[in-house]
């Protein structure tokens, strides 16, 4: 599902992929019962304002079989936009950088493995930062703009 992902995102006209991490073996978080997940993150060139980005990902989602039925339930495939640039932006559809993130060894490991420099808008730390103080047992919870 993850290698279909990443060649439906490269067949959109504006998007380029410029990076993607190694694929990460993990444990789900919250929701009932279910078998390990597959991780991933990418890096995109994207000629797209955040919300369109956003609709192509949850296209793809659809194109993929994911069916929405659980919250936190197994899914086929998850698709989320992490960070875009260095902006911020909380609508009802849509918050950047992701509200979760900082919490998350499955992003912030595949993360820190192909941009390690990039800094969390928000918070102000590197991704590697983020990563190895939270593989070490601390908790930065992001902080929510208004």
């Amino acid at each position: 599902m993850l290698h279909s992902a990443w060649s439906l995102l490269g067949q959109v006209q504006g998007i380029e992929t410029v990076r993607i991490s190694r694929f990460y073996e993990t444990e789900p978080v919250g929701g009932p019962s279910q078998p390990l997940y597959l991780n991933a993150v990418g890096i995109l060139n994207a000629g797209l304002e955040p919300q369109e980005l956003l609709d192509v990902l949850l296209c793809i989602e659809n194109q993929l079989g994911r069916v929405r039925c659980e919250h936190w339930g197994a899914r086929t495939i998850d698709l989320d936009l992490l960070l875009f640039d260095s902006r911020v932006i909380h609508t009802e559809t849509l918050m950047i950088p992701h509200p979760r993130m900082t919490e998350r060894l499955f992003i912030l490991e595949p993360a820190a493995e192909i941009t390690p420099d990039w800094i969390h808008p928000v918070v102000k730390k590197t991704i590697d930062f983020l990563y190895h103080d939270l593989k070490n047992g601390n908790r930065l919870k992001t902080v929510r703009n208004s």
